[in-house]
Parts: structure tokens; C-alpha cells; sequence
């Protein structure tokens, strides 16, 4: 079955849950890193989903992967993030792992939208 919106994706369903995981765990982080790590990590995650959603629409496929290959960057951005968090203090190393593995199946399942986007360019 086509996909008629962003949102039947099954890579920006699960990228949609990593988003929410992320934004309840960084409720428990230090005020004091409301504006700064807080912050970066909770945009970087929201920018997964985001750029997911906003490739959908384009019409070209060069278009789209620019927009996944995009999705991508953010992911690795939130676990750069992440690494910083444990390495505060602020998670533990099971969360950390928790999500990591997380961000994997999100990681595969984007390569794998945009190793067919690149064959049709």
C-alpha cells in the first residue's frame, strides 16, 4: 500500500516515537541546561521527524534525498548528544543504549528510503 502522508511512513512513525522518548527523558535533565543541551538535543530530534515529513512532499527524488539524507545528519546529531548526556552524568549507560539502538532501526530503515531514492536518480 502507497503511502498517502508523511505520517503512514513507518520510519517517521518510529522517528516520531524516538522524538517523544527523547523529550521526556530531557525533562529530568538540570535547568540550568534548558537552553543549551536540552535545547540542541530536543531540535535535533524534532528535525528528524521534520525533515521526514517535509521530503514526502517534494515531487523530485533528488528532492527527497536531500531531505532524508538531512533526516539522517539530525540522527547522528542527537547521538552525539546523547554521549555528551551520559558522559554529564544526566542518563545512564542503559538509556543511552536504549536509545541508541533506537536510533539504529530509524538509521537502516533511512538508508534503506534513500538507497531506492538514489537508484531512480
Amino acid at each position: 500500500m502507497a503511502a498517502h502522508s508523511f505520517e503512514d511512513l513507518v520510519v517517521w512513525q518510529k522517528a516520531h516515537q524516538y522524538v517523544i522518548t527523547v523529550y521526556i527523558m530531557t525533562k529530568q535533565y538540570p535547568k540550568e541546561e534548558m537552553f543549551g543541551l536540552v535545547n540542541q538535543l530536543r531540535r535535533a530530534a524534532a528535525s528528524i521527524t521534520a525533515n521526514i515529513a517535509e521530503g514526502f512532499v517534494r515531487t523530485g527524488n533528488r528532492e527527497k534525498l536531500r531531505f532524508y539524507n538531512i533526516s539522517q545528519g539530525s540522527l547522528e546529531e542527537t547521538k552525539n548528544f546523547l554521549i555528551l548526556s551520559k558522559d554529564l552524568g544526566y542518563i545512564s549507560s542503559s538509556v543511552k543504549d536504549d536509545l541508541y539502538a533506537q536510533a539504529s532501526v530509524i538509521g537502516k530503515m533511512l538508508n534503506a528510503y534513500c538507497r531506492e531514492l538514489s537508484k531512480t536518480i
